[in-house]
């Protein structure tokens, strides 16, 4: 016979071990929707960077860069000034995609090193560039601002 001590015990083991499952579920759930900003550094010098998991590049477009494949895709390079990453798009480009100009792109790094997005954004002006981007790039090329002209988001 359990005594009211041992009961009470039970009842709280009980209680702190749903609890800990639901922070497991929740925790284990969160991880399937959180995607991660890399720079072309970034994905170059990291080799934890797991292909089947997806990521956001950001970086500069590399000037005459940008090219159409028999496909119909869109071929293009995303670049910090350190390193390029090769990137292949299937869709309609954003009105503000050029080459030149900050983007962040969605995808997965593929085993051959192209970077196959499943979405292009390009939400700027000439002179706005993503916050992300722009530390990418002053973690590769400091100098990089005095170049493009560019402006810190502040949203």
């Amino acid at each position: 016979m359990m005594t009211r001590k041992r009961r009470r015990a039970s009842l709280l083991g009980l209680c702190l071990l749903g609890l800990g499952s639901a922070t497991a579920l929740v925790l284990s759930a969160m991880d399937d929707t959180l995607v991660f900003f890399y720079g072309p550094t970034d994905v170059v010098t990291r080799t934890d960077l797991a292909t089947e998991r997806p990521f956001r590049l950001g970086g500069m477009v590399a000037q005459d860069s940008v090219r159409d494949l028999t496909d119909g895709s869109v071929a293009f390079v995303v670049t910090d000034h350190a390193y390029d990453i090769p990137v292949i798009y299937a869709g309609i480009l954003p009105d503000l995609f050029r080459e030149g100009q900050g983007v962040v792109t969605e995808g997965r790094l593929r085993s051959d090193g192209v970077f196959e997005a499943a979405e292009v954004l390009a939400k700027h002006d000439e002179n706005y560039m993503p916050a992300e981007v722009a530390e990418a790039l002053e973690r590769a090329d400091p100098d990089w601002h005095r170049r493009a002209g560019a402006t810190l988001a502040t949203d």
